[in-house]
């Protein structure tokens, strides 16, 4: 499979993952309008904004590795994709292998 295979394969699952997720933070906020305003005074309150909270938090998170599959995808169409942002050499292919949307290498990658 071609790395713009793998990363359009990619792309769809994550935009897929993007819809339940976003169904799923729809539904939680919809039953916290049924239920007491008061998070703090209800016992349930907590356990309906933990999980807004982490619905949310990777909602945000599916998005992001969004952006990161399309910034993959134009370094692909530049003819940079495989070479690292930082030192500027390749980047191994068993590490594009398991993280198509890699921007440095691993020796740069431990640095930060």
């Amino acid at each position: 499979m071609s790395i713009t295979e793998t990363l359009a394969a990619e792309r769809d699952r994550t935009v897929q993952q993007i819809a339940v997720l976003t169904d799923d933070f729809d539904a939680v906020v919809e039953a916290s309008k049924d239920s007491n305003a008061d998070d703090e005074h209800d016992p349930d309150g907590a356990t309906i904004a933990f999980e807004r909270s982490q619905v949310d938090s990777i909602l945000q998170q599916a998005k992001r590795h969004l952006a990161e599959i399309d910034a993959a995808q134009r370094r692909v169409d530049a003819g940079t994709y495989g070479t690292c942002e930082n030192c500027e050499r390749p980047i191994a292919p068993a590490r594009l292998e398991a993280r198509p949307v890699a921007r440095t290498c691993i020796e740069c990658a431990a640095r930060r």
